[in-house]
């Protein structure tokens, strides 16, 4: 009788997927609220500035640790993404099926799982813009000198749309975690879900209206930045 060969491959990589959406996700809700610093002020996002070039261990600014978290983010990224697509409907018929399925079963999980799958397409262009920027020039990061990239280098069409696209992704990408590994699953399945899913909608409504307030607040300073240099050469 012949044995049943079956591979662990496909585990693997599925484990390595969940690894590095947790990784990706846990570093997006850290880097919106230290973005956030601006809310409190230049002198604030500043030193949050100072403190991830190393200035503080150091004794000296060493903006090459941004290129390097940059490199390490940009890899998880990747892999995190050649993982993803071998999951997503390859073809315009099995794209099809699935939206008759969907729409058939109005099963909300389904759905999120597809707004993930339309967010990670835009994370590819959009996200990518974003890393490549920060790691090619790590000593322009500031509140007067991103406030002038946001403003002047005509940035904050492509944050406002990254932003919407990463919070979605993340925290639906936590909820869908949370639910696949059976995290915080309790006694009632039912009812440790329904909590889940508000608290990932409290969490998606919270950091938008933190990323927005803290872009609205670089487009501000850019714009008075640029009227002050204005008015210097008009004198």
């Amino acid at each position: 009788m012949s044995k049943l060969h079956h591979s662990r491959i496909p585990a693997y990589l599925d484990v390595t997927q969940s690894v590095t959406g947790l990784l990706l996700a846990l570093f997006i809700v850290a880097h919106i609220i230290f973005e956030a610093s601006i809310l409190l002020g230049p002198g604030a996002m500043e030193k949050m500035t100072l403190f991830f070039e190393g200035y503080y261990l150091f004794g000296e600014r060493h903006p090459i640790i941004i290129t390097i978290l940059g490199i390490i983010i940009s890899a998880l990224f990747l892999v995190h993404a050649a993982l993803a697509i071998r999951k997503i409907p390859s073809t315009w018929h099995q794209y099809r099926t699935f939206r008759k399925h969907m729409k058939r079963f109005r099963h909300d999980d389904t759905t999120l799982w597809m707004v993930q799958v339309v967010t990670g397409f835009a994370m590819f262009y959009l996200g990518s813009v974003h890393i490549y920027m920060m790691m090619a020039n790590p000593s322009k990061i500031g509140p007067y000198l991103s406030a002038q990239r946001v403003v002047e280098g005509w940035m904050w069409p492509l944050y406002l749309a990254l932003l919407f696209c990463v919070v979605l992704h993340a925290f639906i990408g936590l909820y869908r975690l949370a639910l696949k590994w059976g995290w915080f699953e309790g006694s009632n399945y039912r009812q440790s879900r329904r909590i889940m899913k508000r608290i990932m909608r409290a969490a998606i409504l919270i950091y938008i209206v933190i990323g927005l307030a803290s872009l609205g607040t670089y487009v501000s300073i850019g714009l008075d930045a640029g009227q002050k240099r204005i008015e210097k050469a008009q004198q």
